[in-house]
């Protein structure tokens, strides 16, 4: 029989705790920086729980204290209850339709009272993650079939699905992250391949006037056939092959992509998409014109008179940090709420302004240590759930950095999804925590082999 770990910090990776730890403190400075004015009393803010930075240390501690609870439990709890915890995150999602209340815009927030509100959307990434690495790490699932690999897509798409009918695009988006997961355990390369080309063909849909792309296409098909003009002879599947692709592309430029911005995205969602490509968006009826107008001023999301605001203002208070800031507290941009949403989305920016480039440089280093660690913990792990569940980790949080700052820098549409540990929020903070301790109680237990 198998000894108890006799101690909590037996086999705990404490680089990981401190990593955490280090970006949760950084994230209430910021909150603080972006919240404070001249008059406040500081010791009053932080004991009262009226404040936002105040409310963000509470959620600090709760975090603390719910990942020592997550310490002291048996690694076999995670891999027994993955399923059900899937089954009650799906439960979540659909109580959302009935129960739902609409804040900025989104319909994916549960209130309960006025002090506390939860968003099953971002707290379900972590029973995701769980049900994944359980169904991978099944002795009769063998990733190299279709059948497995359609199954582990249903787990991750069905959550994202719900996400979207509740106007969540942004966190419903974050799911795809769990594919690199799948590839890491053998999804074929083309999958991703195919993915990404497919993006680049939708953004230059957008940039080039379609019957443009569209002889582009058609003369890159041609091409390939002349290249490939020897094999075509040998085998006809070939040249059916290139025609199919162009068949596809040409297709898809035409039609796919005109009728998902116009059914599928939000008027507003497709401006911001233009916007971070350098495009004006010119709706194409006075009726989308007016949804557009109605959907802004309701969810707040129009400032100013311009769908851009919030990038612009974020890009002056960043560039105003210059190399070394301005320091804590002397931010304009933010401490004068220049910039929309500096507490959440774009927080960002009060560590650009504040800090400038040396310090953004000295604290995106701090996330690269953090992504660093879990990709080699993920790689000594035993057990395929450890090590799925690891990449998992590793690959929400890479998506959730990489789009947040560059959509603080105007590199990718604003979406609205938050950044690790630091933005402001008690779901964000709690979910990111609680997924960060399951894998450093996993970790501790990387001898064995979990299922």
């Amino acid at each position: 029989m198998s000894q108890r770990n006799p101690t909590i910090s037996k086999g705990v990776d404490w680089s990981l705790v401190w990593i955490w730890f280090t970006l949760c403190v950084i994230g209430i400075t910021c909150i603080f920086a972006a919240s404070w004015h001249e008059g406040d009393n500081i010791v009053q803010g932080f004991i009262s729980l009226k404040t936002d930075y105040s409310r963000q240390l509470l959620f600090l501690i709760i975090a603390g204290i719910v990942g020592t609870f997550i310490l002291l439990t048996d690694s076999k709890f995670f891999t027994a209850t993955a399923n059900l915890g899937y089954a009650f995150g799906i439960f979540l999602l659909l109580l959302v339709f009935p129960f739902h209340t609409r804040v900025k815009g989104t319909e994916s927030i549960i209130r309960f009272g006025s002090a506390f509100q939860l968003q099953p959307i971002d707290l379900c990434k972590l029973f995701v993650n769980l049900a994944l690495a359980k169904y991978l790490s099944r002795v009769d699932t063998n990733f190299t079939r279709p059948r497995s690999q359609l199954i582990a897509a249903v787990i991750v798409l069905v959550p994202a699905a719900l996400g979207k009918l509740q106007d969540e695009t942004g966190l419903a988006l974050v799911y795809f992250s769990f594919f690199l997961v799948m590839f890491r355990e053998g999804l074929p390369p083309a999958v991703l391949i195919i993915g990404f080309s497919f993006s680049v063909l939708v953004v230059a849909t957008l940039l080039i006037e379609k019957n443009t792309l569209a002889l582009i296409l058609t003369g890159i098909a041609v091409l390939a056939i002349y290249f490939l003009r020897k094999p075509i002879k040998r085998s006809r599947r070939v040249l059916l092959t290139i025609f199919g692709i162009w068949a596809f592309c040409v297709g898809t430029q035409l039609l796919v992509v005109p009728w998902a911005f116009r059914h599928v995205f939000k008027p507003y969602q497709v401006k911001r998409i233009y916007n971070a490509i350098g495009k004006e968006y010119r709706p194409d009826n006075q009726a989308e014109e007016a949804a557009l107008e109605r959907e802004e001023q309701s969810s707040g999301k129009r400032t100013a008179n311009n769908s851009n605001y919030n990038v612009i203002q974020s890009k002056i208070a960043i560039g105003s940090g210059g190399l070394i800031g301005k320091g804590l507290l002397k931010g304009t941009q933010t401490r004068y709420d220049f910039v929309p949403e500096q507490k959440t989305d774009f927080i960002f920016c009060t560590i650009g302004e504040g800090f400038g480039f040396f310090g953004s440089l000295l604290f995106l280093g701090v996330y690269v240590a953090l992504l660093m660690r879990i990709v080699t913990i993920a790689e000594r792990q035993r057990s395929v759930f450890s090590r799925c569940y690891a990449y998992g980790v590793a690959s929400v949080l890479f998506f959730h950095i990489t789009i947040n700052i560059c959509m603080t820098i105007g590199l990718a549409p604003v979406i609205g999804i938050p950044l690790p540990f630091v933005s402001y929020g008690g779901t964000s903070l709690l979910t990111f925590s609680i997924m960060l301790f399951i894998l450093v109680r996993l970790d501790a237990d990387r001898q064995m082999v979990l299922r």
